[in-house]
């Protein structure tokens, strides 16, 4: 249901069962800081309704997504660091291995 003045909210989660559970993944909304999540952690937070963007990375990986929010909706997301093809290699050879950003708008 959605109320005309009501407050939107924005819900982030990271427990995807991808994620290699490594590294901070931080979040930036409309510029300013949301929050930075571990694997597990979530953040929700009433925002205002219309256009908004997301910034998300993980030091490594970047990527801005715009949404709308209607007045009353929840918009979640999910993010997870998950690793690349050659994470096992890498990890051998360097000790470090690259990890890639996933986020995903649940419907």
């Amino acid at each position: 249901m959605h109320v005309p003045d009501a407050p939107a909210r924005l819900s982030i989660s990271r427990n995807l069962p991808s994620d290699v559970q490594q590294r901070q993944i931080f979040i930036a909304l409309d510029g300013k800081s949301f929050a930075t999540l571990t694997f597990g952690q979530s953040k929700a937070s009433e925002i205002a309704p219309g256009p908004h963007q997301l910034k998300i990375h993980n030091t490594l990986v970047w990527k801005r997504l715009a949404f709308d929010a209607r007045p009353g909706e929840t918009v979640t997301f999910d993010v997870a660091n998950r690793p690349g093809k050659w994470l096992l290699g890498a990890l051998a050879l360097l000790g470090v291995g690259p990890l890639f950003l996933t986020v995903e708008r649940r419907a």
